[in-house]
């Protein structure tokens, strides 16, 4: 086990070592001052090994605390009409249940997995029981620091505090066991990363269950919680038996990495299949345009189901939400004042909102798999001429795509503050509504504008360009960020106005400049 252990960690750590220093080499102001021989310098590899050491603490401590955080202590402060303490224990007990069997590792297929067992002939059980047992140790380092801070400080009795980490383990090898039970009955093996229809709507009754009912004042009893919470113990342990006795790791994994080892043969191939499914064969799609126009409106019409489709899906749901939001205010006129001020002051909210349902990611990968990847293999294609041209359609097309929910969604609040009271500044009705489509439109310009100035796939769509990432993990961090910030619509919305004009004036310039250099084929 000892040994076992030691190679696992050897080689997860060299995985992410590599990682690191291919990601640093992908970055544009590095690259040209890095060694070409980068692997093979030592002080390169002692920082890479640096960062990695940091990104294990991050994962058994920040994330945890980002969890607490974000899922549990920010969301039990809207519930003012139960006790804390109860909404603390209520929130982690379903939310714990869910991910004792959405994020349970031994099942989720890992490359670090497929090389272990697959490529170096690992011992399958001693593989998966160390990394297991690992994956819990990070549980309970990272749930009990958190449990004690933010359980002391709603008012949790100190001794659940110590016990709630061991409890939410003993989920996890609970379902564990159950598992691995139903695949010696039934030969079924479980896949996280598949959870098919009947998992997820299980999820979506225990998110509901989690966040409805503390919002109508009811939570699990301190008695109820703290005896489901102690129950998952002698669960644990009676599961912990079953792990141990298990006979078959090694089959339960070669089914679970067998994706894995097509997609080293074809990379990507299963994700290109499921794109190549819903694109339209219909052989009787033409178009009466001319040049790139042609070809980009054929584009369009072929793959429909993956532009429009979606969009369409978004706009009636969002126009459901609008109706069901004045049929409320219609009968209950208390929150009138309420829903007013909302509307005037979290615009910011909505930045997220349309990051979410934006289209911009879609829209560039099925560009790249379904046309650019075979394009850009010509010279003509990647002239600056064609580049410009094409980009400006492009742009023309996903702002079309994305205007439309923007548009209800816009029109939306402007009718529901003028139902809920209105206000004496006319501009706010205006603002709201075009600083809604401004927020899409720079979506629609951001996500086409970082795919021509770092084109992110290589020929076998693998996403290659670290600078690519970080760059979308930093969108996502400052929409996140909007979520808590309150301001006036006419400030925020003015400012989101003027901010859209610049953005695309400055990413008009920057694709003119250097996109007939950066669009091209990542090796």
């Amino acid at each position: 086990m000892y040994k076992t252990l030691c190679r696992s960690f050897s080689l997860k750590n060299t995985y992410r070592v590599n990682s690191i220093l291919y990601a640093l080499k992908q970055v544009p102001l590095l690259k040209k001052v890095l060694p070409e021989q980068l692997y093979g310098v030592r002080g390169l590899k002692i920082f890479a090994n640096i960062l990695s050491a940091l990104w294990e603490l991050v994962t058994i401590f920040g994330a945890k605390l980002l969890y607490f955080l974000v899922m549990i202590v920010y969301v039990g402060t809207f519930y003012h009409n139960v006790p804390p303490d109860l909404v603390f224990l209520h929130l982690l007990f379903f939310l714990s249940v869910i991910g004792s069997y959405s994020n349970t590792g031994m099942f989720h297929a890992s490359r670090d997995k497929y090389y272990a067992m697959i490529l170096l002939r690992m011992n399958a059980k001693e593989y998966t029981l160390v990394n297991d047992g690992y994956l819990l140790l990070k549980i309970i380092l990272g749930f009990l620091p958190c449990t004690l801070l933010f359980g002391q400080m709603v008012g949790v009795p100190l001794w659940l505090c110590l016990l709630l980490p061991f409890c939410v383990v003993g989920m996890k090898l609970g379902f564990s066991a159950y598992a691995l039970l139903n695949y010696e009955k039934h030969g079924s093996v479980y896949n996280e990363d598949k959870l098919g229809k009947l998992l997820w709507s299980v999820m979506g009754i225990l998110l509901l269950l989690a966040y409805g009912l503390p919002a109508i004042g009811i939570t699990l009893p301190f008695t109820a919680s703290t005896f489901l919470f102690l129950a998952c113990l002698p669960i644990g342990a009676w599961s912990l038996h079953k792990l141990l006795s298990f006979r078959f790791y090694r089959e339960i994994n070669q089914e679970l990495l067998a994706e894995i080892t097509n997609q080293m043969d074809l990379p990507n191939n299963i994700a290109k299949e499921a794109v190549e499914k819903k694109i339209s064969t219909d052989t009787s799609i033409t178009s009466n345009r001319n040049g790139f126009e042609y070809l980009n409106d054929l584009f369009v019409k072929r793959h429909k189901k993956i532009l429009w489709n979606s969009t369409i899906r978004i706009t009636f749901i969002s126009l459901f939400l609008v109706f069901a939001a004045l049929l409320v205010l219609h009968l209950m006129p208390e929150f009138k004042s309420h829903v007013n001020e909302l509307i005037l002051t979290w615009l910011p909210y909505f930045t997220f909102v349309l990051y979410s349902i934006n289209r911009g990611s879609q829209f560039t990968q099925a560009l790249f798999m379904n046309c650019d990847h075979s394009l850009l293999t010509y010279g003509c294609y990647k002239q600056p001429k064609s580049i410009l041209k094409l980009f400006q359609i492009r742009l023309r097309e996903i702002i079309k795509i994305n205007a439309v929910p923007a548009s209800v969604i816009g029109a939306g609040l402007a009718l529901l503050l003028y139902c809920s009271g209105g206000t004496t500044n006319l501009l706010n009705y205006a603002v709201l509504l075009i600083s809604i489509l401004c927020m899409s439109v720079f979506f629609s310009i951001h996500y086409l504008t970082v795919y021509y100035l770092l084109q992110p796939y290589n020929a076998g769509t693998e996403i290659k360009s670290a600078m690519y990432q970080i760059i979308m993990a930093a969108t996502y961090f400052v929409c996140y960020l909007f979520l808590h910030v309150h301001l006036p619509t006419l400030i925020f919305g003015t400012a989101c106005i003027l901010f859209c004009i610049l953005y695309t004036v400055l990413a008009c310039l920057l694709v003119y400049r250097y996109a007939p250099k950066t669009f091209r084929l990542r090796i």
